[in-house]
């Protein structure tokens, strides 16, 4: 399937409520006396846990699974005592966290880990979290209805590197434009993105959740492409690195954290409702509930992600990223992916 030709995605809400007839419970272990989300942020619990630090996203809709997680206790019940650290929005600062041992491990972009780790970057991937949770969109009445209508167009995007524009970035290429030259990347302010569009100062926008539903939503924006669908259907978005010194002495840890995250995204799957519910009220993004939990239900929590079809999942996005020629030509995707992919249930 080329990426103009995309699988139609399943509304929103018609995913919400097949996901409700699916709620259950994963059972919390220890309590906690409270969660304070700053910079740093720590769920004190009593017992002889393995304590480990976890950089995230506070901001991203995807993320929020982690944070919740931490409030249910269902990192304490896996033997982990975890300490977040907020990164910012941005995989450098993913990379920059764990570099600087303000973090031994956490969730990041697929894309954002790999360049790093050509260059020497001791990070091994491990466990899968989601699938989706990007978009592209242009306004109701735009004439361009496919990936290859945006050939001398202009993308506003928020970010002259970010984890959306690397990711259609790809779509592009392997739709036939060169992702570089056929089109236009324009930076707006992270929460301008939209209106910059609708000035007419870019012709589509590419952003990440729940901003981009919010868009969708609010200005009725329709959308041309997301990572879900085209090419990226049935792939992996955010994966779970580690950095390798900390794995070869910890091995045990990250494999409590592989089991605690599978716990988080299944129980997230069965109850977006509830995890929207702590992201709305902890952390605030200024977007309404309901945006929220059709935002959490819509994306792809699997249980496959791990193993072989992790390791298929790395070495594809070498191959992507060579595609764009973010990675060297002279790479070997297959080398690389087997040398850094933990088969951490093995």
């Amino acid at each position: 399937m080329t990426s103009e030709n995309l699988t139609s995605k399943p509304s929103r809400k018609a995913l919400l409520s097949r996901r409700n007839v699916l709620r259950g419970t994963i059972a919390a272990g220890a309590a906690a006396s409270g969660l304070a989300i700053a910079g740093r942020s720590r769920y004190a619990i009593a017992g002889n846990l393995i304590p480990i630090k976890l950089e995230w996203t506070e901001v991203a809709a995807c993320h929020s699974p982690v944070g919740f997680g931490l409030s249910k206790g269902i990192y304490a019940k896996h033997g982990l005592d975890v300490e977040l650290f907020y990164q910012g929005a941005s995989g450098q600062t993913l990379i920059q966290a764990l570099a600087t041992r303000k973090a031994e491990a956490g969730p990041g972009l697929l894309y954002d880990w790999l360049k790093p780790i050509e260059q020497g970057f001791d990070v091994r991937l491990f466990a899968g979290s989601h699938g989706g949770c990007q978009s592209i969109l242009v306004k109701p009445d735009s004439d361009i209805k496919t990936l290859t209508d945006l050939k001398g167009k202009v993308i506003g995007t928020f970010d002259v590197m970010s984890p959306s524009r690397v990711a259609f970035s790809v779509a592009l290429a392997k739709a036939g434009l060169d992702p570089n030259n056929d089109v236009e990347w324009k930076v707006f302010p992270f929460d301008l993105v939209a209106e910059g569009m609708l000035r007419g100062e870019a012709d589509a926008v590419a952003h990440m959740d729940p901003w981009a539903y919010s868009y969708e939503k609010k200005h009725g924006l329709r959308r041309v492409a997301d990572t879900q669908t085209g090419v990226f259907k049935d792939r992996v978005c955010c994966v779970l690195g580690v950095n390798g010194d900390y794995y070869e002495a910890n091995r045990d840890a990250i494999k409590r954290l592989a089991s605690a995250n599978l716990a988080i995204h299944e129980y997230t799957g069965k109850n977006p409702g509830e995890v929207a519910k702590w992201y709305f009220d902890t952390l605030k993004p200024g977007l309404p509930l309901e945006d929220l939990t059709e935002v959490l239900a819509s994306f792809t929590y699997h249980d496959n992600w791990f193993g072989k079809e992790l390791l298929k999942e790395v070495q594809i996005g070498f191959e992507d990223l060579k595609l764009t020629g973010v990675i060297d030509a002279g790479t070997d995707p297959e080398e690389i992916a087997n040398r850094i992919t933990i088969d951490i249930f093995a």
